[in-house]
């Protein structure tokens, strides 16, 4: 079997375009917890389906492994901020964020260009990822500009 250069192997999946979103929820204690992903996709409309994938060593894996759910908040492209701020390691990435609860309980962030209230539907393991599916409950869209990840760079 030949070896993959990982390095490379980046690079290259990173020439496809992404839109960014944050995945938020609430852990065991009832706080928010949130992260940066650009692996999200829809899946089906009957049922409403999306998925997200999570790496197994990220902080959070636990708690959004055993919550009932989670919302998906498309980024707009005036929210690079918070991209940078849910994909670092602070542990209070909600300060100073204006977001509200949903139906379901998790955190949707305000001005977003789009949210997804979901509940968990199912998982499954992808080598060092969990692909998670959810049944969107609720969601909402705008028509701001999307913030997105081509070749390393959020534009």
């Amino acid at each position: 079997m030949e070896v993959i250069d990982t390095n490379f192997l980046r690079k290259s999946l990173g020439k496809f375009s992404t839109g960014v979103t944050i995945v938020t929820s609430i852990d065991g204690d009832g706080i928010p917890i949130g992260m940066t992903v650009n692996s999200f996709s829809s899946v089906s409309l009957d049922p409403a389906l999306v998925l997200w994938c999570i790496d197994k060593k990220q902080p959070s894996y636990d708690a959004f492994m055993v919550g009932k759910g989670y919302a998906v908040n498309i980024l707009s492209k005036d929210q690079s901020d918070l991209c940078y701020k849910f994909s670092s390691q602070s542990h209070d990435k909600f300060e100073n964020v204006n977001w509200k609860i949903s139906e379901n309980g998790f955190p949707l962030i305000e001005n977003s260009l789009a949210w997804f209230d979901c509940k968990k539907w199912n998982y499954y393991s992808g080598g060092d990822h969990q692909i998670l599916v959810g049944e969107i409950t609720s969601f909402n869209s705008s028509d701001l500009k999307p913030l997105t990840f081509w070749n390393g760079q959020i534009s």
